[in-house]
């Protein structure tokens, strides 16, 4: 996964933001976190859903393309309340906040719409596990 990543963050660095292959023409950001238990900074690249009204917030979910478990980045994200985001050329600080029922469940409904590989990652993920959904949002200092 790591190569992949590695592969993913170049394109974006490169491309001012944008990425092809399977994100072709998708809103993209890297998310930058702090290993909860290394301290190591991570940088992770992910699809994300815009706020419709407000430029500074944006969501992003934790599918891990439908598998059993929360990736690492989530848990580092909530435990920390804070992180960074690369988004298009530019980066600054997030706070972080989890949405829960019917304000994740209308999130999550909107990005399955938009791209409905996350309508499949929930369906994976039926009955073990719901994906969760954070919400980022530009704080003035980290």
């Amino acid at each position: 996964m790591s190569d992949w990543n590695d592969k993913i963050i170049a394109e974006f660095r490169a491309n001012g933001g944008e990425v092809g292959g399977p994100f072709a023409g998708a809103p993209m950001v890297l998310v930058h976190h702090t290993g909860r238990k290394s301290g190591r900074e991570m940088v992770s690249p992910m699809m994300y859903l815009p706020h419709e009204t407000d430029g500074d917030t944006i969501y992003v979910f934790a599918s891990k393309a439908g598998a059993p478990e929360n990736p690492g980045w989530y848990h580092n994200l909530t435990s920390a309340g804070v992180g960074s985001v690369e988004r298009g050329t530019g980066s600054y600080p997030v706070e972080v906040r989890e949405l829960t029922g019917a304000e994740r469940d209308d999130r999550y409904r909107e990005q399955a719409t938009r791209y409905p590989g996350f309508a499949e990652y929930e369906q994976k993920t039926a009955g073990i596990r719901t994906i969760p959904v954070l919400e980022l949002t530009r704080s003035a200092v980290r």
